[in-house]
């Protein structure tokens, strides 16, 4: 199987906004083709409180440029929602004539700990609507959804939580994966990607690209050792069945992104793969991009 190695081209976005709802981190950046060259690449901005809202800038990916930045939120949080303390993003897909943008939704609760649930975002009406919430498959969290239509089936992968701490003090927050005919009822399936205590046991933000070698996935994760974040890969034949290898994109000697690395998302122009991601802070300094080429 071919390795992918990963070149990074440099910090592409950083926020310069003064919109209430945006004013900092471009956090878990997903990019949609929209003409030729250009991508709209959706964000999680956030406000003074650290409620995250969703935005855009579009960016011209042969010149490295951004050609609109748009500022402005197109979807915030709203009191006494399963989003009511934020918005953070996952992948997008397409149902007929709609294009949906799957996301966490935050709550905190006085005197509980912050839980998530999975929603989407229908980008032509705005209407927002629950996914998946708590369940006895799932009982404590539920973060970030990657969802893809194979054949006539819609597959999920998202993280749920196992426990909020550990012997090493860090969370058990695993990847599992979910079917669905219809996009709204969930046959759960349980752990996808293998986890090991004090290796890579705290699991966010899965991005699934397929080729002709099977399925791959990126992904960010924690150790437990106190290391932030790090991007992880699996891969799969059968998107069913997933084992860790390794990947070679890690943190950089200094600069933006030399100490976290997080919330990938790949995608493929012409011959080459891209893939969007987080550095420091979980994007408070904004977002990247890393090239694969000659796929």
């Amino acid at each position: 199987m071919k390795e992918h190695i990963w070149e990074k081209k440099g910090i592409i976005y950083t926020v310069n906004n003064d919109n209430p709802y945006l004013l900092t981190h471009a956090s878990n950046p997903l990019a949609m083709h929209i003409d030729e060259d250009v991508y709209r690449i959706f964000y999680s901005g956030r406000d003074e409180q650290n409620k995250s809202s969703i935005s855009y800038v579009d960016y011209d990916i042969i010149k490295h440029e951004v050609v609109n930045d748009y500022k402005l939120p197109i979807a915030t949080p709203k009191e006494g929602t399963f989003y009511s303390h934020g918005i953070t993003i996952g992948n997008y897909w397409k149902e007929g004539e709609d294009v949906f943008i799957g996301f966490m939704g935050w709550q905190q609760k006085e005197g509980h700990h912050w839980r998530g649930d999975i929603g989407k975002l229908n980008l032509r009406t705005e209407e927002i609507t629950k996914l998946l919430g708590i369940n006895q498959e799932d009982k404590i969290s539920l973060s970030y959804p990657h969802i893809e239509q194979i054949g006539k089936t819609y597959k999920m992968w998202y993280g749920s939580t196992l426990s909020w701490t550990s012997e090493n003090g860090e969370m058990i927050h695993v990847i599992k994966q979910a079917t669905s005919t219809d996009c709204a009822n969930w046959n759960l399936q349980g752990l996808a990607v293998p986890y090991e205590i004090g290796k890579a046991q705290a699991f966010s933000k899965p991005s699934v690209y397929k080729d002709k070698e099977g399925y791959h996935m990126w992904f960010s994760y924690r150790s437990g050792d106190g290391t932030p974040y790090r991007i992880g890969y699996a891969h799969s034949i059968d998107s069913s069945q997933w084992q860790m290898k390794q990947s070679n994109l890690s943190v950089s000697e200094t600069g933006w992104d030399d100490e976290m690395v997080c919330y990938p998302y790949v995608f493929k122009h012409k011959n080459n793969l891209y893939m969007l991601y987080n550095g420091n802070n979980y994007g408070l300094t904004g977002f990247g991009i890393a090239k694969s080429e000659n796929l």
